[in-house]
């Protein structure tokens, strides 16, 4: 019996799915469990599995096609199978705009030859099953810059060929550094994260009441404490990673803090799963660190580290950036001083951090030369009045300028 390919919910804001690269062609042999097609959604781009064996029989969706969460977009079978009442099923008045593939307004460039005009050959020590290894944002790069893959040495596992690969390559992604035409203009479509940010930004500020509280952080005990795990220990340690914890014992004694407005309740979640910010080309993505609360320094690092890496080559799961109580966005290690952030929906608070500054300070009566930190707490007012934000930031300071304490 014939099985329906259906375009999945990769995540809780998806509405529509991206067709990135079917990884069989029609006519093809599949196995069940195998991947099958990658699709770009809101949050990442992963590969589906075939949910059965057969042979791909249709694809009705192109690469480069979008569809909504449920579309059909494939038909695995046997060979001799009708897939007739299948199709028709399929058919709506829309069905040429679901799956056309978008149109290049440009032609790609001409493959790069050798100096001798050859075109250079395919380095097959990089290919699996006769398919070029490379990740699903490194393929889609790629087919935006018109460079072919066969010619770009990988430098991910076994040969994988990722992002910074193509960059070195193209010589960056800055799109209007490399095509701006003085005196003209143009227009760019969304990304689906971009379009995800857009409309989850809007109703936030348009719903939430916020408010907002800055505090000034005495950044000299959290420097030394830094330091002295960075001589001791092979441990990477960063700002980002104290901080979560920080913030994760103060979310444990302020848990309207950590909370979610639910209309006529409240939800207090005694747990702090905290999503950071972290900037991609398409927009921004919160992979979420959980129980942060009970974990160790040196854990949330590893974990962080990880969580980061893959967020930026898109190969996070739908569960590792879903489901966060607080949100940290952190544009320190861009100078900024200081800023406010919109709030993360359903959260009830997000905090933005600043950039560590060298500035005149008094201590005991005299002016000394220190280093401190602005943080600034987004609120949702219908859950947390201002002496909540406040408290909630002095136990946040006060951690922060005693580190040893998140150690305990």
């Amino acid at each position: 019996m014939a099985t329906k390919v259906m375009m999945p919910k990769l995540s809780d804001t998806m509405d529509e799915g991206k067709i990135l690269k079917w990884l069989r062609k029609e006519g093809e042999k599949v196995k069940q469990g195998e991947p099958l097609v990658e699709i770009e959604s809101d949050k990442a781009d992963m590969e589906l599995e075939a949910y059965d064996s057969g042979i791909l029989r249709k694809i009705v969706v192109p690469d480069g096609g979008k569809a909504p969460i449920g579309a059909l977009i494939g038909i695995i079978g046997e060979a001799d199978e009708d897939i007739k009442g299948l199709l028709e099923e399929n058919e709506t008045p829309k069905k040429d705009e679901a799956t056309k593939a978008p149109e290049k307004a440009v032609s790609a460039p001409e493959p790069s030859k050798t100096p001798e005009g050859k075109e250079p050959k395919p380095q097959d020590e990089r290919k699996t099953d006769g398919r070029l290894k490379a990740s699903p944002l490194a393929r889609k790069i790629a087919q935006e810059r018109g460079i072919r893959l066969d010619t770009v040495r990988g430098s991910g596992p076994q040969g994988r060929i990722i992002k910074r690969d193509l960059e070195r390559t193209s010589g960056g992604f800055s799109r209007l550094a490399q095509e701006i035409v003085p005196g003209t203009s143009e227009e760019v479509e969304l990304s689906g994260i971009r379009k995800t940010i857009a409309k989850r930004m809007a109703e936030s500020k348009t719903t939430a009441p916020h408010f907002y509280v800055t505090v000034d952080i005495d950044m000299e005990p959290a420097m030394a404490f830094r330091e002295q795990i960075l001589n001791a220990t092979e441990l990477k340690l960063s700002y980002t990673d104290i901080l979560i914890k920080a913030a994760a014992m103060a979310l444990m004694k302020h848990p309207y803090v950590n909370g979610t407005y639910l209309g006529d309740k409240v939800r207090l979640q005694h747990f702090a799963h905290i999503g950071v910010a972290v900037a991609l080309d398409e927009g921004l993505v919160t992979p979420v660190i959980r129980n942060c609360e009970q974990k160790r320094i040196d854990q949330i690092n590893s974990e962080l580290r990880d969580l980061v890496t893959r967020a930026r080559n898109r190969k996070l799961k739908p569960e590792e950036y879903q489901g966060s109580t607080f949100t940290i966005s952190n544009l320190g290690m861009f100078d900024v001083e200081d800023f406010v952030a919109i709030i993360n929906p359903p959260e009830g608070a997000i905090l933005a951090v600043g950039s560590i500054v060298e500035r005149p300070v008094v201590r005991d009566g005299a002016i000394v030369i220190g280093h401190t930190m602005k943080v600034t707490l987004s609120s949702d007012h219908r859950i947390i009045d201002g002496a909540v934000a406040a408290r909630f930031l002095q136990d946040l300071k006060k951690f922060m300028q005693n580190p040893a304490a998140l150690t305990l």
